[in-house]
């Protein structure tokens, strides 16, 4: 597993699993308050845990973040519970009613729109996306003093690629959306009335770090990228009725 800060006190500490062609990155704020963003599978949680111990001492983290329910996302929630005393999971409050009050192994903090926590030095904001980029529960973390978007999978493409890119990202994008219809998850990314809707949204917080789940971290004008992302979608996905 690779470390590496993309943003002050903001580590993206990626696994690549050759037999996916996928990175699998997962997110760690240092501050007084440490949050984990993406647990990551359960299966992953002995590496995870080693990259955590890097960097700071596990049983410290205090928040453990998420987009949706998924194993990628959360899978190893409880082993992190265990670890981590203090530690709570915050996600939306679909997330929190639906998925975590039986799954996790401590109550979830559930976050409405617009909800703000702080880990010390660093606020972030939360903002409700269903069914982007997966699911009812969906969100996603604005952290508004750096403005870096944790975004999930959101700008997902394949590949052993660099941990952080100026470049555009949208040709990697758009090739991966084309690949994925062609094979068994071909609706892994719904796009629906809303969707362009609420990228556009998220594009008014005008972030300027894009911090991917699967592929390279963006750093630029997160705001056009946002907006660029709709029109991709629109594009490979087709007009939604």
């Amino acid at each position: 597993m690779t470390i590496h800060e993309i943003a002050p006190d903001l580590f993206r500490l990626s696994q690549y699993v050759p037999e996916f062609n996928l990175q699998f990155n997962h997110f760690l704020v240092r501050d007084e308050e440490p949050m984990l963003y993406h647990t990551g599978m359960r299966r992953m949680f002995p590496q995870l845990r080693e990259a955590v111990t890097q960097l700071i001492d596990p049983a410290r983290i205090r928040w453990i973040g998420f987009s949706h329910f998924e194993v990628d996302e959360c899978g190893a929630l409880n082993d992190w519970l265990a670890l981590a005393p203090q530690a709570q999971a915050v996600c939306s409050v679909v997330g929190a009613l639906v998925n975590m009050g039986d799954f996790a192994s401590r109550p979830a903090r559930g976050l409405g729109r617009d909800e703000v926590f702080s880990t010390g030095k660093y606020r972030f904001r939360f903002r409700p996306t269903p069914h982007l980029p997966h699911g009812w529960d969906a969100g996603v973390l604005f952290e508004e003093t750096q403005r870096t978007l944790l975004c999930s999978d959101l700008f997902h493409h394949d590949g052993d690629v660099e941990p952080l890119t100026e470049s555009d990202i949208l040709g990697r994008v758009r090739k991966a959306i084309t690949e994925y219809q062609a094979g068994p998850l071909m609706d892994y990314l719904p796009f629906t009335s809303k969707t362009e809707k609420i990228l556009h949204e998220l594009a008014a917080w005008q972030p300027r770090t894009l911090a991917t789940m699967h592929g390279s971290t963006f750093v630029g004008d997160g705001a056009k990228a946002l907006r660029d992302l709709g029109v991709v979608m629109r594009d490979v996905l087709g007009k939604p009725e």
